[in-house]
């Protein structure tokens, strides 16, 4: 069987137990309010998202098999047309960046394929359909000049940004947490989300993550966001919220 397979066997199986009556794990769930709650997208950029993207080659599949390029555009529609904030945070590179002494595993990938790069902070020589911009057809919704961009997070969590300054003066306490890669940048920023006192559902079709022989990113997140998360949703699910149905 299938490695893959086995994996979508396995989560099937975890969500079953979850939602059993006799469940190991209780469903606190997360009621949207307006004013307090907010949709985060993390990198929603040409390098995780596009065929043309340097990352395309490990996460593909299961962008494809999430839907995931599809899934996270309802979610902006959803958000923009029903008056909940959007964030973003993005992921750059700057030439400094790769001046650094150490780096994990997945920072040395993407270092060395210049995922995210750019030419420098102030300067966005280049960046227009590089792999560091958005998905062209995101640009209409995070460029509408209401959309909350943060300075951009530099191994996987917010910690490095300012994303939980922006949420919290805008007051913002509860989060729908979507986009890239669900097991490194999505699965930080929930915990650290959780950690700083948020309420956070993340949405699990919204979100993919690279297949690897190491194992499935995938299938490890998804474990995770119903472990740690106060809410796990499918993009249906989430527009439902957010338009309160």
């Amino acid at each position: 069987m299938h490695t893959y397979t086995k994996s979508l066997i396995a989560i099937f199986t975890l969500t079953a137990a979850a939602t059993s009556v006799n469940a190991a794990l209780p469903d606190p769930g997360m009621q949207i309010q307006q004013g307090r709650t907010a949709l985060v997208v993390t990198d929603p950029q040409n390098d995780f998202l596009s065929p043309k993207g340097v990352a395309w080659g490990v996460v593909g599949k299961s962008v494809q098999a999430n839907n995931t390029v599809e899934h996270i555009e309802t979610l902006f529609k959803a958000a923009k047309g029903n008056q909940i904030p959007v964030f973003v945070s993005p992921h750059y590179y700057y030439p400094h960046d790769h001046g650094w002494k150490f780096e994990g595993a997945l920072e040395k990938l993407m270092h060395k394929i210049g995922m995210f790069d750019r030419k420098g902070p102030l300067n966005i020589e280049g960046f227009e359909g590089s792999g560091a911009d958005w998905l062209a057809r995101y640009k209409p919704y995070i460029n509408d000049g209401h959309t909350t961009v943060t300075s951009p997070h530099k191994v996987y969590g917010p910690e490095t940004n300012d994303l939980v300054l922006q949420l919290r003066k805008q007051g913002i306490d509860k989060v729908i947490l979507a986009g890239m890669s669900a097991n490194l940048c999505t699965e930080s920023h929930m915990r650290e989300l959780m950690e700083q006192g948020f309420e956070v559902a993340v949405v699990s079709d919204a979100t993919a993550a690279a297949q690897v022989e190491e194992g499935d990113g995938y299938a490890a997140a998804l474990v995770n966001f119903r472990y740690i998360a106060n809410a796990v949703w499918t993009t249906q699910e989430a527009k439902r919220a957010m338009q309160g149905k």
